[in-house]
């Protein structure tokens, strides 16, 4: 069987349900994880969801901030959040699906100054990646997993812009870079989405509102990321490659997210 995996931060689930509709009939994902979801888990539009073919939910809601879901057309089991976030903050959910784990992030964006002791924000946000990557390490490479979110740096070289310009600026910095680079040493998991799309082929899934044509622009982050481990290789590369891609076109449509959707299929 196929799986397609997407993940999206959608920025309001309830402000554009609409578009998760869309999305849903356009790409038909079989599991959809949001992040940024904006409501309290009981606010969640759960109606909208079974209409749309996604009626199996795990929800890790906050008020006014943060939380993030898990959304499927097939049936959900239960698996334990990873809890690397110190605050306490909705920003964790998991669940297994077809037998894949799924590990749902919104790791913090971390504020503006890249400095730990400066910045208590971008402290956390590098807590937040040492307590995942410790227990992505405890982990059997072997077992199905998938982590995936927006995990709010863009890694590689090609995955941003501008790599001289973006260097010192959160998202891109260095120590970022070796965080995220350690959590996909962790387990050995697999960049989906660049397996696909093989730098230097810039590829980029967050545009800032602050252009006024993003495409125009095109200064554009990758942020968004569909990690497996190596126990889904297989699955991964059934048919010869990696399928996935981003969803830029979504960033087109009106009052849309700052990010675009991503998905990745699995020959199960």
């Amino acid at each position: 069987m196929r799986l397609r995996l997407a993940t999206w931060n959608v920025n309001s689930v309830r402000l554009r349900v609409e578009q998760v509709a869309r999305f849903v009939s356009e790409q038909a994902p079989d599991v959809l994880c949001l992040q940024e979801i904006k409501c309290q888990t009981g606010e969640f539009p759960v109606e909208a969801f079974a209409e749309m073919g996604l009626p199996h939910l795990r929800i890790s809601g906050q008020k006014g901030w943060h939380g993030v879901a898990i959304a499927s057309r097939l049936p959900i089991e239960d698996a334990a959040p990873v809890a690397a976030c110190r605050e306490g903050h909705a920003r964790c959910v998991a669940a297994r699906v077809a037998g894949v784990e799924i590990q749902n992030f919104y790791i913090p964006a971390g504020g503006d100054v890249p400095d730990r002791a400066l910045n208590p924000k971008f402290d956390h946000k590098l807590d937040f990646f040492e307590r995942l990557t410790a227990e992505m390490g405890r982990r059997d490479p072997k077992a199905p997993l998938i982590v995936a979110g927006d995990l709010n740096v863009a890694p590689g070289e090609f995955d941003v812009w501008s790599h001289r310009q973006m260097s010192k600026i959160v998202s891109h910095t260095p120590v970022e870079i070796e965080a995220m680079t350690a959590l996909k040493a962790s387990l050995g998991f697999i960049d989906l989405p660049r397996e696909a799309i093989p730098e230097p082929q810039k590829l980029f899934s967050w545009w800032s509102y602050r252009a006024a044509d993003f495409r125009a622009s095109n200064r554009g982050l990758r942020l968004d990321h569909i990690l497996a481990s190596p126990g889904l290789r297989e699955a991964a590369f059934r048919l010869g490659s990696a399928s996935s891609r981003v969803h830029d076109d979504v960033r087109e449509w009106e009052r849309p997210s700052d990010h675009a959707p991503v998905t990745a299929d699995l020959a199960l």
